[in-house]
């Protein structure tokens, strides 16, 4: 039998869905601005006809953007998608020459690029076919007059085959460069229909939900569930995030979903305006990224009720791997403390030893992953997909266990894992317990290289507001809690810790925070 390509549904026919159903209702708020379907898949396909026949887009060519959330990013998803081109969204708080790596690496044909960026352009410019302008600009015809001379022509969905390439999902990059996770069209049918199932049981064209991140990573996953459903997207009028008036937000247009990471989710539930605007209308308030401490899961469920979703995943398996829906999460009750749930629907995973075997419930290992969702490996880099891939299981590099009813722990990154005295010590289980103290808001242990030990724990916390907790006092405080062994050896205090673009704590920032501290007191 000859080996044939099996077609795919184009992931911009949910938008043409969405048209035909549900044309005049809201499809995108931003501040002031509102589009419904009609509108919005008009402009869809005005720039996609521009894309092909202005500037010469063809199938698999990668089109890279550089914006903060706008109606034009959130558009240039679907316009890449219906002419099957790739979306190659930018974290938009890189520099000029992080851009023009991604660009390079890609092999990116053109740019669509915000005016707010002119050095990223320029940089780029030289690589690429084409750039485009969001706003006036100096660098690129603007987008807004592109869509303006083509509206009311249409595209035609280009044909695509399940392993067509759709959008490059670059990752954070915590060790060396980012790599650009190929996500396809037939790989992110799944991914929406399982989101949906897991998620968001029963979203229909009636939800809504407010973007309270870069659309070029989760969010963008999450908005695209929308679409499916027909549902309304909100995004923020400004750039920075203001927790306030994401509650302005979700009491004025009645949102029903959120999709966040823990530090966000943890500031949404201290700002005042939780307890200023009706938010009853919240069905479900998604986290994932990183696991939520415990102490604020409590506190986040007794200010928002049963509503919490939590969801463990990567961008190489699209957020597919574990969830713990509302009805497993309690501020009272917790018989399973410290899991991130159980198995998503139609994924497989092994907790794993060194060598690839399956290890005992209770044992810890690697989540090794297998499943319709596991992306199709690292653009060009064999390197990264050979230490990614074995025996055609997707290794993530999480390290944790499963109990003996199917429920899955995560002890930490593998990266994490820090050597002291020959013991191996997981960072994970030793914050929480320090969380469990009233003046403590925040932590993150990381390991630094010792001539004694090989390797001490060092945790940097930060203070609650109004409190002044001395080292002294934790360490009396973790002494009947954890084992001597894991004891931190220094404990710092400080104001605030470093966090990436999309607000997550990592470790790599923390610890170059932390020796670049301990140099200039050395100097």
């Amino acid at each position: 039998m000859q080996p044939y390509s099996i077609k795919a549904m184009n992931l911009a026919h949910f938008a043409d869905q969405a048209e035909r159903r549900h044309g005049d209702c809201n499809a995108l708020i931003w501040g002031d601005k509102r589009w419904n379907w009609s509108e919005l898949n008009a402009r869809v396909n005005a720039m996609a006809y521009a894309l092909v026949h202005d500037y010469k887009v063809v199938k698999g060519d990668r089109i890279l953007v550089q914006s903060s959330n706008c109606n034009q990013m959130f558009e240039s998803m679907l316009a890449c998608f219906r002419v099957g081109a790739v979306w190659v969204p930018a974290n938009f708080r890189g520099m000029p020459d992080d851009l023009s790596w991604m660009a390079k690496s890609s092999g990116a044909v053109g740019l669509i690029c915000h005016a707010d960026f002119p050095e990223h352009a320029k940089i780029c410019a030289p690589q690429l076919a084409f750039t485009i302008s969001i706003g006036a600009s100096g660098f690129a015809t603007e987008y807004d007059e592109i869509v303006a001379n083509h509206m009311g022509k249409t595209m035609p969905l280009a044909e695509v085959t399940r392993d067509d390439p759709c959008w490059f999902f670059f990752t954070s990059g915590t060790t060396g460069r980012p790599k650009a996770s190929v996500l396809t069209h037939g790989q992110m049918g799944f991914v929406v229909t399982n989101h949906l199932c897991d998620l968001l049981p029963g979203t229909t064209e009636q939800d809504a939900t407010v973007i309270v991140a870069p659309l070029s990573h989760g969010a963008g996953i999450h908005a695209l569930l929308m679409i499916a459903r027909g549902a309304a997207t909100i995004l923020p009028a400004g750039d920075k995030f203001d927790a306030t008036d994401i509650w302005h937000l979700i009491e004025t247009y009645k949102v029903t979903s959120l999709f966040t990471v823990p530090t966000i989710l943890k500031m949404l539930a201290e700002d005042a305006g939780v307890d200023q605007y009706d938010h009853s209308s919240l069905r479900y308030v998604i986290y994932a990224g990183a696991p939520m401490y415990r102490v604020d899961q409590i506190y986040a469920l007794e200010k928002l009720g049963p509503v919490l979703v939590q969801y463990f995943g990567l961008g190489e398996v699209t957020g597919n791997i574990t969830v713990l829906p509302p009805a497993l999460h309690s501020a009272v009750q917790n018989p399973r403390p410290g899991t991130c749930g159980y198995a998503r629907t139609g994924i497989q995973i092994q907790i794993q030893d060194d060598e690839g075997v399956e290890v005992t419930p209770g044992e810890t290992g690697e989540f090794c992953i297998i499943g319709p969702a596991v992306f199709a490996g690292y653009w060009d880099n064999d390197e990264a997909n050979a230490k990614a891939f074995r025996n055609g299981w997707f290794r993530t590099g999480d390290m944790g266990h499963m109990d003996a009813q199917g429920f899955f722990y995560i002890t930490g990154r593998a990266s994490d894992m820090y050597i002291s005295g020959g013991s191996n010590i997981y960072p994970r289980e030793i914050e929480e317990k320090i969380l469990m103290h009233s003046d403590i808001t925040e932590v993150a242990i990381v390991g630094i290289p010792d001539e004694k030990w090989g390797e001490i724990g060092v945790a940097i916390c930060v203070p609650s507001a109004g409190s002044n907790p001395s080292e002294t006092d934790l360490i009396a405080f973790l002494k009947p809690k954890i084992s001597s062994y894991k004891m931190p050896k220094e404990i710092h205090f400080w104001d605030s810790l470093p966090k990436s673009a999309y607000g997550k704590i990592t470790k790599k920032q923390v610890r170059e925070a932390f020796l670049e501290k301990r140099l200039e007191k050395s100097n």
